[in-house]
């Protein structure tokens, strides 16, 4: 539990001006949710905590076509990255 308050203090709290008690907690649920379903771990090998890693990309072809889609969440503070189908 520490190291989850360390972590939201560190990339989100000290980067955002929480105006309210409503703006505060959706400003937790949206980063636990970003957390929780997001962001890789370095416990986990760097795979999400909810999904497996993807199987590596051994072609080199293959990377020379790859598209990255960036999705910002709270205003640009956190940034979700995907691959694009």
């Amino acid at each position: 539990m520490e190291r989850w308050i360390q972590t939201c203090r560190t990339q989100l709290l000290d980067r955002t001006l929480i105006w309210n008690q409503s703006h505060l907690l959706h400003t937790l649920r949206e980063y636990e949710a970003f957390y929780n379903e997001h962001r890789p771990h370095r416990a986990l090998s760097q795979a999400d905590p909810c999904r497996p890693l993807p199987a590596p990309i051994t072609h080199q072809a293959q990377l020379t076509h790859l598209e990255v889609r960036r999705r910002d969440r709270l205003g640009g503070t956190l940034h979700q990255y995907q691959h694009a189908a």
